[in-house]
């Protein structure tokens, strides 16, 4: 399990005008990744996958510049299998070896951010390669699952008052028993984000799920506002009311709230999470490991979820890599209450790569296949690489 090289590409694919939409983040016109491949002497190949933002579409070339020429020199020549150790080296560099002595993080400056996406790239792929030496998913290598399936829920909703009641009643017909929705800037004020949860809970009616998420753009005032006025809907969390780097203000609402709030999506390390944890900030707990420092990172954040007796449900916006991932964490965790499934164009989750998708009765069975399950179609990887 000799490590013989560590690459990274940028896929940069431009979305259809039909998979577009338009929310505080503008119009998404692409979808971004950058892919980590990682090969052994012996000639297994793991892939992995770094962000170079929460939503769908970024520039992933610092991303790739951090992997090739700051990671991989760490990496080549080591043992794959030693994940943890490997781990260290990447957060700790030169002090690796003192911190593991000592038994607390000695990090880089560069801790946070793209190069702990970086990270998180290289170590999904590292999970991918033990569970291929095993001939074993990395599900199985971790314990198995807590539970048989994991239910889903469709992430989507960026219509109107008049049009988002049919819009999640779509998802509904594709088999999810629990939807997500969009509110916040986009709508322009609370009133207007209000007005359009209540068509969707008047659409849905009372046995589907319903999420919203607000992408931080709300100040804790109008946040207050709107969880006081959304708690007869019942809805099942608020997803980032506030902007998560206002820990104090995230942990106001959540006092005043009777309903869930979750955050995390954008958060780089098991550290982050303790910070909000601490501060009583949330409810469920929302990493995505393609930023978060990955599958070992995942991990840790999954226990701290379990030992404050809150919930986990992976952040899913990218490739069918940290799908497949996030699936895999909320099935080994008991913590673990739902994954995220992209609507509109997610061509990185559905074209990359063939990985099962099926809904029973609203949720997701385990992934299937060595490894991650995830085999990147390599035309379509040639066809979106980046320079």
């Amino acid at each position: 399990m000799k490590i013989q090289s560590v690459e990274a590409t940028w896929l940069h694919v431009p979305l259809p005008a039909d998979k577009q939409h338009r929310s505080d983040f503008g119009q998404i016109a692409f979808f971004d990744g950058v892919l980590v491949t990682v090969r052994t002497a012996d000639g297994l190949v793991g892939y992995g996958e770094a962000k170079p933002a929460v939503g769908s579409s970024g520039n992933g070339a610092a991303l790739v510049a951090i992997v090739r020429h700051e990671l991989a020199p760490l990496l080549v020549g080591q043992d794959a299998a030693h994940i943890g150790a490997l781990g260290q080296r990447m957060l700790n560099g030169s002090r690796a070896a003192l911190a593991l002595r000592s038994g607390r993080a000695m990090p880089i400056l560069g801790r946070r951010g793209v190069h702990q996406a970086a990270i998180a790239g290289v170590d999904l792929a590292l999970w991918d390669l033990l569970g291929k030496a095993h001939g074993r998913s990395v599900l199985e290598l971790v314990g198995g699952a807590c539970r048989p399936s994991i239910p889903a829920y469709a992430s989507g909703g960026w219509r109107g008052e008049a049009e988002i009641g049919a819009e999640l009643g779509r998802y509904v017909e594709q088999g999810f028993r629990a939807v997500k929705m969009r509110i916040g800037a986009m709508d322009g004020g609370t009133r207007a984000s209000l007005a359009r949860v209540r068509a969707a809970r008047a659409a849905l009616g009372p046995g589907i799920a319903l999420m919203v998420d607000a992408h931080g753009t709300l100040n804790v005032a109008e946040a207050r506002r709107f969880c006081a006025a959304a708690a007869e809907l019942e809805l099942r969390f608020v997803e980032e009311p506030v902007c998560s780097d206002d820990r104090a203000g995230l942990a106001e609402v959540r006092r005043s709230a009777s309903l869930p709030i979750a955050a995390g999506e954008s958060e780089t390390s098991c550290f982050d999470f303790a910070e909000l944890v601490e501060q009583r900030a949330l409810d469920v707990l929302q990493p995505d490991l393609a930023i978060a420092g990955g599958f070992s990172e995942g991990l840790r954040i999954a226990a701290l979820a379990w030992a404050s007796r809150l919930e986990l449900a992976p952040h899913c916006w990218g490739s069918a890599i940290s799908f497949q991932a996030a699936r895999t964490l909320a099935l080994a965790s008991p913590a673990g209450t739902y994954v995220e499934v992209p609507l509109g164009g997610a061509p990185l989750l559905r074209e990359l790569a063939a990985i099962d998708l099926a809904l029973h009765d609203g949720a997701l069975l385990p992934p299937a296949g060595p490894g991650w399950g995830v085999e990147p179609d390599p035309e379509f990887v040639a066809r979106h690489a980046q320079d």
